[in-house]
């Protein structure tokens, strides 16, 4: 069995904000990823309008800092949802597999569903 490996990763990216360490006041400035979001996060970063601005308070809104709590991803209006089925749940997954029958991706499946609901629950 392979280790699961985490990493420490400063919640505002070193290039920004330096050796402050700073990341918002009562919070850590580092946080624990696994190593594939620790990666995805270097990408959007390095590609992110703000590392050439370099304003750390933009940063702290933004949810590769503060997943529990942001605004944006990388300055554009971007919400994220990661759903997880275990046990008894996955068949769950498999019925909403085998409703999107291959016609479109998971994740756009399920915000068909979502919005159909919404619909009928607001109608």
């Amino acid at each position: 069995m392979h280790g699961f490996r985490l990493q420490i990763d400063h919640r505002i990216p070193f290039e920004i904000a330096g050796d402050s360490g700073e990341a918002d006041e009562g919070a850590s400035a580092y946080q624990l990823v696994c190593p594939s979001a620790n990666r995805a996060k270097s990408r959007t970063c390095e590609n992110c309008p703000n590392w050439r601005k370099k304003e750390a308070a933009l940063c702290r809104t933004c949810y590769w800092a503060f997943p529990e709590d942001y605004e944006h991803v990388a300055t554009r209006e971007v919400r994220r949802l990661d759903l997880t089925w275990t046990g008894g749940e996955t068949s769950e997954y498999d019925a909403l597999q085998a409703e999107a029958g291959g016609k479109e991706n998971l994740p756009e499946h399920v915000k068909r569903v979502l919005r159909a609901h919404l619909q009928n629950e607001s109608g």
